[in-house]
């Protein structure tokens, strides 16, 4: 376990005091930046054994831990090379939730700015293509048939123009997320609940409709704003036929 320095603080001439210590922020080291936030936190506490780890994760997740004293940080390797105030803004965002402090909103903005940012979305996405995992059960399901379903509902609102991604049931019957859009593997997935002869067939319609209007509305991305229902979405989503009763149903789901 390695134990943390103490953070360097480099000094320029004709410099102010603040803004020597910006520059030295640049200087320091993933577990410096650590030890500086927690020392901002906790000032009457002793910086703990620190240790910070970059990992092969499948998407930008980051994770702290508090072990026998001991401090032990994991973060996707998509942010090793990520500026030194985003790597600063994480250590308040998970130092912060770790021992429940409030976390100044310009450090989730920062985070946000930096994961929104359309080179860090698309190494994202091919991160997530080449060690994510996505089971994909293939379309036919008990009662339906997803395939007949997607190519109906493309001929009667999409013009039949839009291209047919993987689809599938989900693994369990999820209550919750009904059904989702993964740019990542071009995949429907639709949960397993629906596919019951006593779901109404305009039900499971509706989700798939739901999910196709992902693929001619992308997310998105204005500085650290993510919008995943745009006001187009919203307004082709309500020429769905009978919207009203497939959505009361999905309420007592």
């Amino acid at each position: 376990m390695q134990q943390v320095t103490a953070v360097n603080r480099v000094r320029y001439p004709k410099m102010s005091m603040s803004e020597g210590l910006q520059s030295s922020l640049f200087f320091e080291s993933p577990e410096e930046i650590f030890a500086r936030v927690f020392r901002e936190l906790k000032p009457r506490t002793p910086v703990p054994d620190l240790r910070v780890d970059f990992c092969q994760f499948a998407n930008a997740d980051s994770f702290i831990r508090l072990n026998d004293g001991r401090l032990h940080v994991r973060m996707s390797d998509l942010l090793s090379g990520a500026p030194a105030p985003v790597l600063e803004a994480l250590a308040h965002i998970l130092l912060g939730k770790l021992y429940r402090r409030p976390i100044a909103r310009q450090y989730n903005h920062r985070y946000r700015l930096y994961l929104n940012r359309k080179d860090v979305r698309r190494q994202a996405q091919i991160v997530r293509q080449a060690r994510g995992r996505k089971f994909i059960s293939g379309p036919q399901g008990e009662h339906y048939n997803l395939d007949q379903i997607f190519e109906r509902l493309n001929a009667a609102h999409f013009d039949g123009l839009l291209g047919r991604p993987e689809l599938g049931w989900s693994r369990r019957r999820a209550r919750h997320m009904l059904g989702h859009f993964d740019p990542a593997h071009n995949a429907i997935i639709l949960s397993r609940i629906l596919d019951q002869k006593t779901v109404p067939e305009i039900a499971v319609e509706y989700v798939m409709f739901h999910e196709m209007l992902h693929l001619r509305h992308p997310v998105e991305h204005n500085g650290a704003r993510r919008c995943v229902h745009t006001k187009e979405f919203r307004a082709d989503e309500k020429q769905f036929p009978r919207l009203k009763e497939a959505k009361e149903y999905l309420k007592r789901l």
